[in-house]
């Protein structure tokens, strides 16, 4: 095992590369994938003629089918269409439309265990169910969401690594660039990739941590 390459100027300047792109795809991705999910769980919820009934399809279909197809549906079926994307842009479009159809049930959930008591007790009160919603409703269940939102996040970074399928320039595909050309160094590679993964998303499910104590306390 050669771990001399992975510290060579080019390999760890190609290794940073890689590693920007996947923070780009994956940063981006989350902050689509959560208002986009956040809004399909909330028309879920409430049960809203046609539009609710569109999202649970919408829901369904796309959390029912492998991530990686979404990723060549959005790069090569669009091509098929004319519609000639950036691979990056191609494989943040994908992640918000898989992801998006996850947080969309994280959301649902969160709501849905809230007690119906403080509802009727609202309405009761004289709230409409709109001010119920955002007051009471919203507040109380995406606490909740906390952990498995943190959770299916750490997920969305870990799948960048499937857009490998379609050389997206992210880490592991410059890592297997680097490996392919240095056979020796493959575990040394493969191992300073686990490690970066995993300092991001432990240091994500830390945050997450702080953020549901604080959360708390209010």
């Amino acid at each position: 095992m050669d771990f001399q390459v992975i510290f060579t100027k080019p390999n760890l300047l190609f290794l940073l590369d890689g590693l920007l792109v996947t923070l780009e795809v994956a940063l981006l991705a989350i902050v689509f994938s959560f208002v986009f999910g956040t809004i399909l769980g909330i028309l879920r919820y409430t049960k809203i003629p046609v539009l609710s009934h569109l999202a649970i399809l919408y829901i369904e279909v796309i959390r029912n089918i492998p991530f990686l197809l979404v990723i060549f549906f959005g790069y090569f079926g669009l091509k098929q269409l004319d519609i000639d994307l950036p691979i990056t842009t191609s494989v943040i479009i994908s992640m918000t439309i898989f992801t998006s159809s996850l947080i969309a049930e994280i959301v649902r959930s969160g709501l849905n265990s809230v007690d119906r008591g403080q509802t009727e007790a609202a309405r009761a009160q004289g709230l409409s169910y709109i001010q119920t919603l955002w007051h009471i409703i919203m507040p109380q269940g995406f606490k909740r969401t906390i952990p498995p939102m943190v959770s299916q996040f750490v997920s969305l970074i870990k799948d960048t690594s499937l857009a490998v399928a379609i050389s997206l320039p992210e880490l592991t595909h410059n890592a297997q660039i680097i490996y392919n050309k240095n056979f020796n160094a493959t575990i040394p590679l493969l191992l300073t990739v686990a490690v970066i993964y995993f300092v991001i998303n432990y240091g994500l499910s830390q945050l997450s941590r702080k953020l549901e104590k604080v959360l708390s306390v209010y």
